[in-house]
């Protein structure tokens, strides 16, 4: 019988690199109570704390600047349709 691979959320994963961050409980205490390796777990922890620092380099997206692209969007399409009207045209 061929075991399949388990796919985890995203939201498991975090999950479980909180509780190794937090070392309350030992990785093989983890490894019982969340069914995964502890090499995985370790694996996650490490990714987790690794790309932490790419939560507050992110900046929130600027709604009015969001607002104004859509504007200029629009208008290169519509610029966009009426110069292939006119090539169509001649």
């Amino acid at each position: 019988m061929k075991k399949t691979r388990t796919r985890h959320t995203a939201e498991f994963k975090t999950k479980v690199a909180i509780e190794a961050i937090k070392e309350q409980k030992t990785l093989a205490d983890l490894s019982v109570m969340f069914g995964v390796t502890q090499q995985q777990i370790s694996n996650w922890k490490n990714e987790f704390l690794r790309r932490s620092v790419e939560i507050f380099n992110k900046r929130e997206p600027d709604k009015e600047l969001e607002k104004a692209n859509e504007k200029l969007f629009a208008k290169i399409g519509r610029l966009e349709m009426e110069n292939d009207w006119l090539k169509k045209k001649l």
